[in-house]
């Protein structure tokens, strides 16, 4: 058996647990002796383990509480794709299945649905099929996706979706393959909140590539896990593993590939991640993809509209008071009451050389700040103390509080007209019109939201929008998602966005006015030039 050069157990091992060397080994063991590739040129060779693979198996079976029973319960494995990940899972099933010493052992397969289940059991069963040693002892069910370990009566399945309205489950292991396609939550607290209960040492193996929804399930155990290895959270039953590019590597670089990609070279060619990224360079649309799927990059959604680093080049050291009496125009979006609500500023260029400057301002309601940072794992709370959010009294956004603030820029810039969603703001905007404000509706469909949104991107790629760098407007910007009629039109989809953008569609109808009117009210920059076109 090739031994692991350096290994040292996980710096997640607890004070009282230890590394049994022979448990250990007993798992490498096996994987090494009775699985085998099953695709391509290297289709039945024996599956030698990579080291970042062997480090997980000795970590997992090998670091055991003083009782005697292994420490972890569950890991989460992230990692880019084509890095062996199902080849690795269906080894851990079936080592649990055969090798685990578990009497009646239950393994299931999960997925989104019952064929991405069988992606993993596929590959366990040809894995059993190229080994005599295993498929004497195996009674297999291929058309029903499971097979039984005869000297043990313990099963393998491959579970199709609605399982997850049943329970009853006694399992031993599941390994739960592409946790980031889960739609909802059900199937994950069915198979992993309890129905483990009944046995001594269950083990919950998640293993996924980054996805592009924050709100789901498997970024919040994504989120535990980052916790957890940065040291905020401490949990000795999870172990976490996440390789992947930070937000601020350069995706281009190939030693970024190399530190997301473990295998790079081994199971996926350098050559094939290089074609992947001209293409990506090519065709900014398939950026996201490349960092999701490659450097293993959680991504806002499959294709990202406003390029992050075009946006930070706009970043301008800028005072308030320097802004101060100038011509502005006001972008109100008020959301909904228990939401994010943002007022944004923008002054138009008195000179040619000047770009259009940008004042956001955010509100939400100080009792349900603890509560959206636990839930949306958003620093809604640090942004508040840091002065970027501010919290209005109770559990609903004041308006009267924000009906005020704006009063009072009112008194410091010369806001010459604010623009508000015509659904939303129909009482605050009465109300700003009784402290004098010129309040315009402005509506959310295509064709008045195309016109400004196309505007912000060329002024942005032009440099001609300063902004001071707010975080909140920054992760605005970044959750954009846009929708495209058959004409050609744009607007921030609000739908379509997993997370806020208020900022940036307060940001934009500002915007809108502040192009139309400039520092006067007597004509439209778009009725003289026509929309800038890149």
């Amino acid at each position: 058996m090739r031994k692991l050069k350096k290994y040292r157990p996980t710096r997640f091992m607890a004070e009282d647990s230890y590394y049994d060397k022979d448990a250990a080994d007993h798992a490498v063991c096996f994987i090494e002796k009775f699985c085998c590739h099953t695709k391509g040129t290297w289709d039945g060779e024996p599956f030698e383990l990579i080291d970042w693979q062997e480090q997980i198996i000795r970590d997992i079976f090998g670091i055991l509480k003083p009782n005697g029973y292994r420490q972890f319960n569950t890991a989460y494995i992230e990692i880019p794709k084509k890095q062996g990940k199902s080849e690795l899972a269906a080894a851990v099933a079936l080592y649990l299945l055969c090798a685990d010493f578990e009497p009646g052992a239950e393994v299931y397969g999960c997925a989104a649905d019952r064929n991405q289940a069988q992606i993993v059991f596929d590959v366990a069963l040809a894995m059993v099929k190229r080994c005599p040693a295993l498929e004497k002892r195996m009674n297999i069910k291929a058309s029903q996706k499971e097979m039984e370990y005869l000297p043990t009566g313990s099963k393998y399945k491959a579970l199709s979706a609605d399982v997850a309205n049943k329970h009853g489950f006694n399992t031993h292991g599941v390994i739960f393959d592409e946790l980031h396609t889960q739609p909802n939550r059900k199937l994950y607290d069915v198979m992993l909140k309890g129905s483990g209960d009944a046995r001594m040492q269950p083990l919950y193996f998640l293993i996924t590539t980054a996805g592009d929804n924050t709100n789901s399930i498997c970024y919040e155990v994504h989120q535990k896990a980052k916790d957890i290895i940065e040291g905020r959270k401490i949990d000795p039953s999870f172990y976490p593993v996440i390789f992947g590019a930070e937000d601020d590597d350069d995706w281009t670089d190939p030693k970024v590939w190399k530190k997301a990609n473990p295998s790079l070279g081994i199971t996926v060619g350098i050559d094939k991640v290089e074609a992947a990224c001209e293409q990506a360079k090519q065709n900014p649309a398939e950026e996201n993809a490349f960092r999701q799927l490659r450097l293993n990059q959680w991504v806002k959604q499959a294709v990202r509209w406003m390029p992050m680093d075009k946006w930070d080049a706009c970043k301008v050291s800028f005072s308030e008071e320097m802004l101060e009496g100038r011509v502005c125009y006001g972008g109100l979006d008020l959301s909904s009451t228990t939401d994010l609500t943002s007022f944004c500023l923008v002054f138009p260029p008195e000179d040619d050389e000047e770009p259009y400057y940008v004042l956001p301002y955010f509100w939400v309601p100080e009792e349900t700040l603890e509560l959206r940072v636990r839930r949306d794992h958003v620093p809604y709370d640090l942004w508040e103390k840091q002065g970027f959010i501010q919290t209005t009294e109770g559990n609903v956004i004041f308006y009267a509080f924000i009906e005020k603030f704006i009063e009072e820029l009112g008194e410091r810039f010369n806001i010459r007209q604010i623009a508000y969603d015509r659904w939303s703001a129909t009482q605050i905007s009465q109300d700003l019109e009784g402290y004098g404000f010129d309040v315009v509706p402005f509506g959310q469909g295509f064709a008045s939201m195309s016109p400004p949104t196309k505007e912000l991107m060329t002024l942005t790629l032009q440099k001609r929008i300063a902004h001071n760098g707010h975080p909140v407007l920054r992760w605005n910007m970044d959750n954009i998602c846009i929708r495209t009629d058959p004409a050609g039109n744009i607007k921030a989809d609000k739908s379509k966005s997993t997370e806020k953008i208020d900022g940036a569609v307060a940001m934009i109808m500002a915007l809108d006015r502040a192009i139309r009117c400039g520092n006067d009210t007597s004509e439209s920059v778009y009725d003289t030039r026509g929309l800038l076109v890149f």
